[in-house]
């Protein structure tokens, strides 16, 4: 489990396929597997086998990114229930924080991805901040920058365009 910068706040992540570290960030955050997780990646094309999108949705999607706009996309067989939760979907972004990116291409996988703060405490925007709060709790803090985003990624349903978080 590794904590490191992305646009807006610090972000937790693991290997989507390794059921323990998901359940350790769940359990950390204090978050019900049924919410679901986002998997950030490094490209388009490391979420491919994550996702099951036409060639039109993925052109869709390639053109918000790199950049703060999570999907909500129909999951593949491949995406575990404990981090799709109770959905048939999976919330996807390709990062436009260069450490983050870089971070999940090095990983060869798309990363789990959700906030560092504990439930209902403020965002965590720097690594000091993570040690102090989670540090116990953490393999590894990547030092950083977030950007200057200061909200949370706004998350779209690819197939309605609906906007769930803006």
């Amino acid at each position: 489990m590794v904590a490191y910068p992305t646009e807006a706040v610090y972000g937790l992540g693991c290997d989507p396929l390794c059921e323990a570290a998901v359940l350790r960030i769940l359990a950390l955050k204090q978050r019900p597997v049924e919410k679901g997780l986002i998997l950030l990646a490094g490209s388009v094309e490391q979420l491919l086998p994550f996702i099951d999108v036409s060639t039109a949705e993925q052109a869709r999607m390639a053109a918000r990114w790199p950049g703060p706009v999570s999907w909500v996309v129909p999951a593949s067989a491949r995406v575990p229930a404990w981090v799709r939760g109770a959905h048939t979907t999976v919330a996807v972004r390709v990062s436009g924080h260069p450490l983050a990116r870089e971070l999940a291409l090095a990983a060869g996988t798309p990363l789990v991805s959700t906030s560092a703060n504990l439930a209902g405490q403020p965002s965590l925007r720097d690594a000091d901040s993570v040690l102090q709060q989670l540090g116990d709790g953490l393999d590894a803090v990547l030092g950083g920058e977030c950007d200057s985003t200061a909200k949370p990624s706004t998350i779209v349903d690819l197939h309605t365009g609906a906007v769930l978080r803006s």
